[in-house]
């Protein structure tokens, strides 16, 4: 009998510690969209240009949606020679992805499940070394929904 309700207590103790977590942890928040399958129902809500310090055109910011996972990430197309960071925002939290020159110039980073909630995307990039205003940076507008 004591077996038993020594058990009962530590479920319920540990029932009461999980129910704690945020309603931010959701399986498709910090994964990748494209090896989750959630990049299949992909489409642009809102996007702007990446510019420099010298307000040069260096690329675009994307702001993407998951219609069948409820998730939005951040895309960009930059220089080949860029690395940076790329941020997605949500009213109930964030990711923040680095990314390593390549890849033709086109990155994503991981996604924040947001149905019903703002969200929006950032980058930071660099390339050469940053000398010269080889840096920039983007934001695009909140997407509500």
């Amino acid at each position: 009998m004591k077996i038993r309700v020594a058990a009962t207590l530590v479920a319920a103790v540990g029932l009461s510690l999980f129910g704690a977590l945020p309603a931010s942890a959701h399986t498709y928040d910090h994964k990748d969209p494209y090896r989750s399958g959630c990049g299949n129902t992909k489409r642009v809500v809102k996007s702007a240009p990446i510019k420099s310090r010298l307000a040069e055109r260096v690329g675009t910011i994307k702001l993407m949606w998951s219609s069948s996972c409820k998730t939005n990430w951040t895309e960009v197309s930059v220089p080949t020679s860029a690395h940076g960071t790329i941020n997605v925002y949500t009213n109930r939290g964030s990711d923040r992805f680095i990314f390593k020159a390549g890849n033709g110039g086109r990155h994503w980073g991981n996604m924040m499940r947001a149905p019903g909630v703002c969200a929006w995307g950032g980058v930071a990039v660099q390339w050469n070394g940053g000398r010269g205003g080889q840096n920039g940076q983007g934001v695009t507008a909140k997407a509500c929904g």
